[in-house]
């Protein structure tokens, strides 16, 4: 369980980590699975570029990247980089982002899991897109959440 000390982080499992790996390859050679991209972002501390794939929601005219296993390695390397790139097939673009507060990820995280429960509902606990506003906001400091810019 996480604490304010401790972030929330779900280790991936090794099928999920055999999963994201055939994910990643179809990615790479342009094959976007439901909306799929491979992010890259430098290492904070090796300064590599690593990579994995995510699915970045569009909702209303913008692009987020919902972090559904909590503060993964990604998010750490992304919140010190400041900048990512994603990649489908030959097409990859740089961003910048904004982290949203909790109070913005109800929207974003019930789009996200109506959307993709199938894939990601068991790091949700249960929790699904007919959540209340109220339940999302209770869940939300333990996803973090990027508007894409």
């Amino acid at each position: 369980m996480a604490t304010a000390s401790t972030p929330r982080y779900l280790k991936p499992a090794k099928a999920t980590s055999a999963f994201n790996e055939f994910v990643l390859k179809l990615t790479r050679l342009g094959v976007s699975v439901l909306g799929s991209r491979v992010l890259s972002v430098r290492g904070r501390k090796s300064g590599e570029l690593r990579s994995v794939p995510v699915n970045l929601l569009k909702l209303d005219g913008e692009r987020y990247l919902v972090a559904p296993r909590g503060v993964t390695q990604w998010v750490r390397n992304l919140r010190v980089a400041g900048e990512g790139q994603l990649t489908v097939g030959r097409r990859t673009e740089t961003f910048t982002y904004t982290e949203l507060a909790d109070a913005e990820k109800p929207e974003i995280l019930r789009a996200y899991l109506k959307r993709w429960k199938f894939e990601v509902g068991v790091f949700f606990d249960g929790v699904d897109a007919k959540a209340s506003d109220e339940k999302l906001l209770e869940i939300a400091p333990g996803y973090p959440v990027f508007k894409l810019a």
